[in-house]
């Protein structure tokens, strides 16, 4: 279990554990799912030759089996603290607590509003780092990666066949991709490219669009997951920018959160220490009255377990 240098409130912990963006626009937990681990916890890698390669079998009547070497190499490593904090004066809260509300509904307190705004930052926060991490060709084998430009982008419909370029590199990859990780603006190209309509709506097909569900069943994948998330990139005080978390990339991967528990091959994974956790620190000096704290966050660490389970398009559209 976790422990905090804070008080810990059990209503403001369910608002940090429940609250959520749109599912449809946050996927980090999908992709990297959390593992519960401690703070400091270690893993072991081994080498891809390890599995393939097989030494003579045959023995002879007398004599002794060859003998085999196995090793790993231990990685030791550390979730990381991640919390923002927001100042509540104890006359704003004072203020709600005096005002007539409704039997049902009515206004959300300062406390619960500040502690959801909060909770969601630090979620876009893991999106973007979990995007940079999965779209990051260092993190994949030197032969399982492709950049895309020009006329091999999926937003060139006449020229470009990302039909016959996934399914080659669903076949390539040692440990096949079970899940589909793709950008919105990558997506929304896949979907309406010809060569994918076709094949699904057998016939010949210059227009149209075709769902996750059917590009899954067409590839043999468990999921499409689609990254909408937008964030702010502009600094304070200026115009803002809003940009799409993940970008315009695709990467297929093996993702298994049980294979990871178990030793098995898989992309990566979330190192989960404790929960998440809201609470409030004193501010007596704030104001006339005084105010709290209030603090979110959680303590986790994004791992590439296994860079041979996994193929990463990189620009797929213009």
């Amino acid at each position: 279990m976790s422990t905090t240098a804070f008080p810990v409130n059990p209503v403001l912990t369910a608002i940090a554990v429940g609250y959520q963006n749109p599912e449809s626009a946050l996927i980090a937990d999908k992709v990297l799912p959390r593992i519960p681990t401690a703070k400091k916890f270690k893993y072991t890698t081994y080498t891809v030759e390890q599995g393939y390669s097989v030494p003579n079998t045959l023995v002879g009547r007398k004599s002794e089996p060859n003998m085999v070497d196995f090793g790993g190499t231990e990685v030791t490593d550390e979730c990381v603290d991640y919390g923002l904090d927001d100042l509540l004066p104890n006359d704003e809260q004072a203020a709600f607590d005096a005002m007539p509300k409704p039997s049902s509904g009515g206004p959300v307190s300062p406390a619960n509003l500040s502690t959801m705004m909060l909770t969601g930052l630090v979620q876009l926060g893991r999106e973007i780092r979990v995007a940079d991490t999965v779209f990051n060709a260092a993190n994949y084998a030197a032969a399982n990666k492709s950049t895309l430009s020009g006329t091999s982008q999926w937003s060139d419909k006449t020229n470009s066949d990302p039909l016959d370029a996934i399914l080659a590199a669903l076949d390539s990859v040692l440990v096949r991709p079970n899940k589909m990780v793709i950008g919105q603006q990558a997506w929304t190209k896949l979907r309406q490219h010809p060569k994918l309509a076709q094949a699904i709506g057998k016939s010949a097909q210059t227009a149209g669009a075709v769902t996750a569900a059917e590009i899954a069943e067409l590839l043999e994948l468990q999921e499409i997951i689609v990254g909408r998330g937008f964030y702010n990139t502009a600094k304070k005080g200026q115009p803002p920018n809003y940009v799409r978390a993940w970008g315009k990339h695709c990467a297929l991967l093996n993702i298994d959160p049980m294979a990871a528990q178990t030793g098995q091959p898989t992309f990566g994974l979330t190192a989960q220490w404790g929960t998440k956790i809201a609470g409030t620190i004193p501010a007596p000096t704030v104001g006339l009255r005084g105010g709290v704290i209030l603090r979110v966050g959680e303590s986790v660490k994004e791992v590439i377990v296994s860079k041979d389970a996994g193929f990463f398009f990189q620009n797929c559209v213009e």
